[in-house]
């Protein structure tokens, strides 16, 4: 009796382990996100200047608390002819700086999105686990796209569209709690087998905005180059450690493999992954 209850003890402690972000605690000091977005405003700073400005910022801890709990999304499929399940955890929202009470939505090239991904050992989202996210959520939003223009790239419209998000996130704080599963704000930036574009060019890959009937607004599409970060873009964290049928396994070992990529990936086999991190 003492065995088994010492062996769910465990697994409930590794369980609970997995669902959280490894990060540094928030300093005391640290900048809200309307401070934040205020000092990347400045215009004569190149987008490697600001990128770099947000690497160390989100490595230093500066995200707000709610992030920290990871979401678990279950899913199954028949492989083999066989019920297959998997669970995964993923951020609670689209990764934003700043503190629970003022934070801002931080669109960023894919590279970036992956040595982030890589520091905090995840991944991005597949299409698959996109519409999978937006089929858990608790907290299903209405897209709200800003007229296209060369403005969208610009730090005053993604600071304009995080308030737009969270006027309306704030309709709904009360019955779902920060912290809550968010989606429908941000379409993703997504690993697919789309991220080379027919002539081997890098492109960033992305998908989503899901409507309230749960279609997509965006189809997957790679014709941006990776230096096009506009205010639509949403960067999703899922934990690279995962479970198929209860047993440890690995995000990147489920969409290489022949048989099992079916439970992540809607577009075959993904053998690359990533983006690469220069």
């Amino acid at each position: 009796m003492k065995y088994v209850l010492l062996l769910l003890l465990t697994i409930f402690a590794v369980d609970c382990h997995s669902q959280r972000l490894q990060l540094k605690n928030r300093a005391a000091d640290a900048l809200n996100g309307t401070e934040f977005s205020k000092s990347i405003r400045d215009s004569s700073l190149s987008l490697e200047e600001r990128e770099k400005i947000i690497f160390n910022e989100i490595q230093s801890g500066n995200i707000p608390r709610f992030y920290r709990k990871l979401s678990v999304i279950r899913d199954t499929a028949i492989i083999k002819g066989e019920l297959t399940t998997i669970k995964y955890y993923a951020l609670p929202d689209f990764l934003a700086i700043g503190s629970d009470s003022d934070y801002f939505y931080c669109p960023m090239r894919p590279q970036l999105a992956q040595k982030l991904a890589d520091l905090l050992d995840c991944s991005l989202p597949t299409r698959k686990i996109s519409d999978r996210i937006y089929q858990t959520a608790a907290v299903k939003m209405m897209p709200q796209p800003i007229p296209p223009s060369k403005a969208m790239i610009t730090v005053p419209v993604f600071e304009r569209h995080t308030r737009m998000v969270q006027q309306q996130r704030d309709q709904s704080i009360r019955k779902y709690p920060l912290g809550s599963l968010v989606a429908g704000n941000k379409k993703d930036v997504v690993i697919s087998n789309m991220i080379y574009n027919s002539k081997n060019h890098l492109r960033v890959a992305i998908y989503g905005w899901h409507k309230p009937d749960g279609k997509a607004i965006q189809a997957l599409y790679n014709g941006h180059t990776t230096d096009h970060v506009d205010y639509s873009h949403g960067i999703r964290l899922i934990q690279n450690k995962l479970w198929l049928n209860g047993k440890k396994t690995t995000l990147r070992s489920i969409l290489e493999s022949e048989t099992l990529h079916p439970l992540l990936s809607d577009e075959g086999v993904i053998g690359k992954a990533y983006y690469p991190v220069e």
